[in-house]
């Protein structure tokens, strides 16, 4: 299997984009504090599980998915403050929170699945 075949990745990396489509219109001070935090948090969502993909071995593999995980939550925080800051409006974090949470069912499946012929 490929990593771009993976669904978790692919939706993770949609995801990074639609966040990066609404933070690169923010002003400077926005993208600054929280944008820059939100695209990291976005973006190492799907990195990690690239990166873990990489590594052959299903314990780093199963490691940086932690990582992964770690990162969807931290996205999750700032996209709520983001939300309470009226940078993003009602619509758009309610369909950002469905994605969170398709995502992390998915993500948690997968870590389930490493390692399991080892």
């Amino acid at each position: 299997m490929k990593l771009e075949e993976l669904q978790v990745y692919q939706l993770s990396m949609e995801i990074g984009e639609k966040v990066w489509d609404i933070v690169i219109g923010w002003d400077y001070f926005l993208k600054d504090t929280i944008g820059k935090q939100l695209v990291r948090a976005v973006d190492s969502v799907a990195a990690n599980l690239s990166e873990g993909f990489g590594r052959y071995h299903y314990k780093e593999a199963k490691n940086f998915s932690y990582y992964s995980r770690g990162s969807l939550y931290e996205t999750k925080t700032w996209l709520t403050k983001a939300y309470n800051r009226n940078l993003i409006n009602e619509e758009e974090f309610q369909i950002f929170q469905k994605e969170i949470n398709n995502i992390g069912v998915k993500l948690n499946n997968y870590i389930k699945t490493i390692g399991k012929n080892k």
